[in-house]
């Protein structure tokens, strides 16, 4: 968050909580939703209900509703739809932006009845597609919201105009990361039991993590906890769906791949992967950033994915 703005939110909340007899760390989650809530109007980023067929989908909608282009953005395992904020007000001015909570993830409820596989996951932002009546659209993902991405262009290529891979699963890397050192040892580090725990898995998440006081990183690290039965069980499917190493080759919507050099959950050296496999695929890397480049220099990266969306109209 911006620290100015945070700085200002935390203070009314706390005096707000004085009064009102809130517990602490509830406060840090109440600061970050009012924060968030502030900077999406900001942005020009209005919240909005998606009702598909098994879920009810929290979106940030935002752009002109009848720009030519729309840019959908999908975020990472156990991440949500605020991650995307700082990013998203870069494409606001001209393009229509969609920004999901897929389920399981912010303000969109787990069910445990639901697949949560990335075929599954990419089913449904079709889903909200057709609901919002969005024929195609630029895709842009995170993480596991990058390996959804890759599964639209692949299962449905109609439906992309063109697809942003930030950081993405999907594809076998050459070269371990720590989080998968950590895996093969028998420790998921998304699993959080502490703070301490939380404060080791957030230091993974990016090199140049934005400004936060102690009160939300609290608040984030219980609900990690609080959500870990949940999230374990969205890691299994997610992580149990075939990788697009054997297919990538099957991929012809243009491609833009953005990592950051010093990504500690998915090693740089899936880049190429992603690169070598997919014809005329392009590339970007940040030497200095992390897992979360479109969190750690928003405008940096989001000027990159502007400038190819520019040759995919």
């Amino acid at each position: 968050m911006k620290k100015p703005l945070i700085v200002v939110v935390v203070a009314l909340a706390v005096s707000f909580a004085v009064w009102a007899g809130v517990t602490y760390p509830r406060i840090g989650g109440d600061v970050l939703h009012l924060a968030s809530s502030i900077e999406t109007r900001i942005y020009g980023l209005h919240r909005a209900e998606v009702e598909i067929s098994d879920s009810l989908m929290m979106s940030w909608q935002g752009g002109p509703q009848d720009a030519k282009e729309t840019v959908v953005m999908i975020h990472g395992y156990s991440s949500e739809k605020t991650v995307w904020m700082r990013f998203a007000s870069h494409f606001t001015e001209n393009y229509r932006v969609l920004i999901l909570d897929l389920p399981g993830h912010g303000e969109t409820i787990f069910d445990p009845a639901l697949k949560y596989d990335t075929v599954s996951q990419a089913q449904r932002v079709v889903e909200a597609m057709d609901v919002l009546g969005i024929q195609r659209a630029h895709i842009v993902g995170n993480s596991m919201g990058g390996f959804i991405a890759g599964q639209l262009a692949l299962l449905y290529a109609d439906r992309v105009q063109s697809a942003v891979l930030i950081d993405a699963a999907g594809v076998v890397a050459p070269q371990k990361s720590d989080m998968a050192k950590m895996l093969a040892a028998g420790r998921n580090p998304f699993e959080i039991h502490s703070r301490e725990e939380f404060i080791d898995f957030y230091a993974m998440t990016m090199a140049q993590p934005p400004w936060l006081p102690r009160m939300i990183l609290d608040y984030m690290a219980e609900d990690y906890m609080v959500r870990r039965e949940s999230l374990t069980r969205i890691f299994e499917d997610f992580h149990n769906t075939d990788f697009l190493d054997q297919r990538l080759t099957e991929i012809h919507v243009p491609i833009l791949v953005l990592w950051g050099e010093r990504d500690r959950l998915l090693h740089i050296s899936s880049a190429t992967v992603w690169q070598n496999g997919i014809a005329n695929a392009e590339l970007i890397t940040y030497p200095a950033l992390g897992h979360m480049p479109m969190l750690e220099a928003p405008r940096q990266s989001a000027e990159d994915v502007l400038a190819f969306l520019a040759k995919h109209r």
